[in-house]
């Protein structure tokens, strides 16, 4: 989310995820779930298929062994509630290059993304 450009796979995944967005940062008190499976933000994405990813045959097992990865290095479990803002704080403090490298090698939106780009600058 912090490096979303308003780029994405067609204009309904973009829409939500700018308004995913929008809502957070206009309520970071908000408590949001935390969750290695398929979310808000995916429910609009058209590889989304009955709540797994689809976009390869092995992306819904990647995305979860990404997801957990980033779970381990913020401290948080699968299925976790907290404040929004305190989850973009953890990112913000605990997430390391090597981790945004590692989050973001394979995504087709890397090059043009802001976080991944003021991580590697």
């Amino acid at each position: 989310m912090q490096g979303f450009q308003g780029y994405g796979y067609n204009e309904d995944f973009v829409s939500n995820m700018a308004k995913v967005i929008k809502d957070i940062n206009s309520s970071p008190d908000w408590e949001v779930e935390i969750t290695a499976e398929c979310d808000v933000i995916c429910s609009r994405c058209p590889h989304n298929k009955g709540e797994v990813c689809k976009k390869r045959p092995d992306s819904a097992e990647e995305l979860k062994n990404t997801d957990m990865h980033i779970l381990k290095k913020l401290g948080l479990r699968n299925g976790a509630k907290a404040k929004a803002k305190d989850i973009f704080s953890l990112v913000n403090t605990k997430l390391r290059d090597s981790d945004v490298e590692y989050i973001c090698e394979d995504c087709e939106w890397k090059e043009k993304c802001e976080a991944f780009s003021s991580k590697m600058s």
